[in-house]
């Protein structure tokens, strides 16, 4: 027998020991796999690459950066500002990153910056979103140093990392918090996210993620609407997005709604839609994203010329 199958044996019959019946606690316990999968898929995708510097934006341990200078810049170059996933409650910088982006982006002339935020049960939602203001203005206020335009600067962001980013780039009051506006953000990219329209997402999105959707949001609808960006997507928002997304069903649904919403409120909006199913084009989109082979590479490229030209 596998340890794997030992490990299942044991967590099933302490289940059963505390009166649940044996066919609920197997459903729990893989119901539990599931997500914890889900998870990790998500966001522990490799070692980043070296040779970042790493800087704080506040006092909790988790409220650091990591930033690469661009290459070859003969001027304050623009800044990509990277956003890990993780289900709102696990992943970091140092493991979401990926190898290419902090390569790739600095080798096309841009600074590359990925943050650590601090992380729910412990945080909020909403101050995962504060984080991310935080974390752009600790970026402008170094800007002289670091070799940053601050007129151009890109958040990204992956799984709940796309998420947080579209929130703040379409509810200002996150950026208003840290002393800036939607004027200081150029452009966002949410990579593969599915929780645009959280009560939507929590009404049909995937069973194994419903446990961390209510962690993560809650049971009260007011709050999950005020945590939904197509809900805040009436003008203001950022002025750019680009909505890119692999073929998982939720995925793409919760896109092309926040997409109509923000073409509705007045933001320019494009789309990239990329091969890849479930879980494994879920992780690939975001581990490739840099991969000069990698076909939503090129479509990242040619939009941040186009937006870092405006």
């Amino acid at each position: 027998m596998s340890k794997r199958y030992w490990i299942g044996l044991l967590a099933v019959t302490a289940v059963v020991a505390s009166g649940m019946p044996a066919s609920d606690a197997r459903e729990k316990l893989r119901d539990r796999l599931r997500e914890r999968m889900a998870e990790r898929m998500g966001a522990e995708d490799g070692p980043q690459a070296p040779g970042g510097e790493t800087i704080a934006y506040g006092s909790d341990p988790l409220q650091v950066l990591d930033i690469w200078r661009a290459k070859g810049a003969k001027g304050p170059a623009p800044l990509i500002v990277y956003v890990h996933g993780g289900g709102w409650k696990r992943g970091s910088k140092d493991n979401a990153t990926g190898r290419f982006k902090p390569v790739h982006y600095p080798g096309q002339g841009y600074a590359f910056a990925s943050i650590n935020y601090r992380l729910v049960p412990a945080a909020t939602v909403e101050q995962q979103a504060a984080d991310v203001a935080s974390a752009v203005k600790a970026l402008i206020d170094r800007a002289a140093t670091l070799g940053i335009d601050r007129r151009r600067i890109v958040l990204m962001g992956h799984s709940a990392g796309a998420h947080l980013v579209a929130l703040v780039g379409t509810d200002e009051r996150y950026l208003k918090g840290a002393g800036l506006s939607f004027a200081d953000i150029a452009g966002v990219i949410p990579n593969d996210g599915a929780a645009y329209d959280v009560p939507a997402q929590m009404k049909d999105g995937p069973p194994i993620m419903q446990a961390t959707y209510k962690q993560a949001f809650g049971s009260d609808p007011a709050r999950q609407k005020a945590l939904s960006p197509t809900a805040h997507a009436a003008a203001p928002n950022a002025r750019d997005f680009l909505l890119l997304y692999v073929q998982r069903p939720d995925g793409v649904r919760q896109a092309k709604a926040l997409g109509n919403a923000l073409t509705a409120g007045g933001s320019r909006v494009e789309h990239g839609s990329f091969p890849g199913e479930g879980l494994k084009g879920h992780a690939e989109i975001n581990r490739s994203l840099g991969d000069p082979a990698y076909a939503a590479t090129g479509a990242v490229d040619a939009w941040l010329k186009r937006v870092f030209a405006r």
